[in-house]
């Protein structure tokens, strides 16, 4: 499984799509980008569109996770999790793969 998402991630997913008015077919839609300040920046978007040969599935804590095939190279064991502090407030990713890492936690270099 390239990437895990916690409980407490999951449940915030879930509070989104439920906010939003998502269909239940949607799932989250974790991936990889060029770009940001260390190479490759991580995506989260709801998405109904699944390519079984592009794409993995995964379901956990009954949320649908979709990575596709080139992204999960970049995020095999990648944990995601949700952090509600004073300071900050979003999803953190705990990517094994990279090397480097900017201040945000938002991009990467691997």
């Amino acid at each position: 499984m390239a990437v895990s998402i916690t409980e407490k991630a999951a449940a915030e997913v879930a509070k989104v799509k439920t906010s939003q008015e998502l269909d239940e077919l949607t799932f989250l839609r974790v991936g990889v980008v060029g770009g940001g300040c260390s190479g490759f920046s991580y995506s989260l978007k709801f998405e109904a569109e699944f390519d079984e040969a592009a794409d993995n599935r995964y379901t956990q804590h009954g949320v649908d996770v979709v990575v596709d095939k080139k992204s999960a190279l970049y995020l095999e064991g990648t944990v995601i999790d949700w952090y509600d502090g004073l300071d900050r407030r979003g999803f953190t990713f705990e990517n094994p793969n990279a090397v480097k890492s900017c201040g945000c936690g938002s991009s990467f270099q691997a």
